[in-house]
């Protein structure tokens, strides 16, 4: 089966050398897989390190997101599977894909995606603690839907799918009450899974698996054993400007009504204990001594900080729509890679 990298772009030139140079050094054949880029309108040298790379494909994207990206990507496409690989993602070794396309060769199994982030002894301090935490967005760790192993929990859910281990990698059985946030950094799936889905103009990944769900009831997907380098953030002020963006597109698009996954339905109670934990900080403190006890690491500082700035800007955010203000997506059109 050919596989297509899908990687959406706009003013990456700071990462996406190093993303591109990870997936050529992959020990599959070239031939067997593609390279598309999906260009939001890049003004810096973003184009011209991927021409420089070989990438197979460059496609524009003017509908600026990466879920729209990830759309003309797709549409641009030939593969047969295809791999959801973010400018800022890095594939850690060699043998990366050939472990993420072993679980295809159980006919049940639609998508795989790794099962943790890898952390990097050279990686700035607040992308470590990303990688430990296991997941971007502080919440999930108190509403427990995330998709990566947490030094906190130690686990890579707070969810209970119904769970196989096929030694290199998990078979689940996901369903619309055990469906964590599957989808992104890594996220490799067969094309026909978007048959029936809603991704045009706008890929929103967990909400092609949940349509999926609502269609046949259930879906498999592998978790499999091996990471992925996410260079998320080196700086809160980046981080506070990513949930600003964060906030303000899913306020939008939920009111646009282009969501499917049920958000509104998110456990409730792990958002009030996420508002009361941040503000008490004692809580946050526990949480810090547990993921450095697992995991020692003095990046482990930044997990007050990142909940409060999550709680700061995600409430300026929901006052916003609370009291009639325009919701909006973030302008895209001087967004560049810190």
């Amino acid at each position: 089966m050919k596989l297509s990298f899908v990687i959406p772009v706009l003013n990456s030139a700071r990462t996406l050398g190093a993303c591109l140079d990870a997936i050529l050094a992959q020990d599959c054949p070239r031939a067997d897989y593609e390279i598309v880029i999906a260009d939001a309108g890049s003004a810096d040298a973003t184009l011209d390190i991927a021409r420089a790379k070989g990438v197979d494909v460059i496609v524009p994207n003017p509908l600026k997101t990466g879920e729209a990206g990830k759309t003309a990507g797709i549409k641009a496409a030939h593969g047969d599977l295809i791999a959801l690989v973010d400018s800022d993602n890095i594939l850690p070794d060699a043998t990366w894909l050939t472990r993420m396309l072993a679980p295809f060769a159980d006919a049940d199994v639609v998508a795989s995606e790794p099962i943790e982030y890898t952390a990097r002894s050279e990686d700035p301090a607040l992308t470590r603690y990303f990688a430990h935490l296991g997941m971007n967005d502080p919440i999930c760790l108190f509403t427990g839907n995330y998709d990566r192993i947490s030094a906190i929990t130690g686990r890579w859910t707070g969810l209970a799918p119904d769970t196989e281990d096929r030694g290199g990698w998990l078979k689940l059985k996901l369903t619309g009450t055990a469906l964590p946030t599957i989808g992104a950094n890594g996220f490799v799936f067969r094309r026909t899974l978007l048959d029936g889905a809603n991704w045009d103009p706008y890929l929103f990944d967990i909400d092609v698996l949940y349509d999926r769900i609502r269609r046949d009831g259930s879906v498999c997907v592998a978790k499999v054993k091996t990471g992925i380098v996410h260079l998320y953030c080196a700086r809160l002020a980046d981080f506070s400007r990513k949930q600003k963006r964060r906030i303000r597109d899913f306020l939008f698009f939920a009111q646009e009504k282009r969501r499917s996954y049920p958000w509104d339905k998110q456990r409730r109670t792990g958002i009030v204990l996420f508002c009361l934990a941040t503000v008490f900080v004692l809580p946050l403190l526990w949480q810090t001594l547990k993921g450095a006890v697992r995991r020692p690491d003095r990046a482990w500082l930044y997990h007050v900080p990142v909940c409060w700035i999550t709680l700061w800007v995600y409430g300026l955010g929901t006052l916003s729509k609370v009291f009639g203000g325009k919701q909006a997506p973030v302008d895209r059109s001087s967004w560049q890679k810190q």
